[in-house]
């Protein structure tokens, strides 16, 4: 009973150094994904109440494209039909005329996977 209970103590131990490793890692990363967001602070709010020249960013992720009020979206945005998932994010930020030809949005191409990852687990803090 007691060998069980050890394992079992044990078990739960090494369950919260993995949990408290994940969430450390998740933090940095969206650490680093701040920094790469200032690439796009120049036309993007971190606001809700407000939009820039870019709509805001809050709650992005899982959102629909063209759904905020108060933007003007391009035509062609608005009849995208795009969730912005991590997926889809990725594929906006490495080239945004690519995944919606006819968008107004300037591209600027963040090609690098980890600069992708550090800035969608940014977003995700939004």
């Amino acid at each position: 009973m007691k060998k069980v209970m050890l394992k079992l103590l044990s078990a739960a131990a090494m369950v919260g150094m993995i949990a408290t490793s994940v969430q450390a890692d998740e933090a940095a990363m969206a650490a680093a994904g701040a920094e790469v967001f200032k690439r796009c602070q120049a036309c993007h709010s971190t606001d809700s109440s407000k939009n820039a020249f870019g709509p805001s960013l809050i709650g992005v992720v899982g959102r629909e494209a063209a759904s905020l009020p108060r933007f003007a979206y391009s035509e062609a945005l608005k009849k995208s039909g795009i969730t912005w998932t991590e997926d889809n994010l990725r594929q906006w930020v490495a080239d945004n005329t690519k995944l919606v030809p006819g968008t107004r949005m300037r591209h600027v191409s963040i090609s690098d996977i980890a600069e992708q990852d550090y800035l969608i687990a940014y977003l995700k803090t939004l």
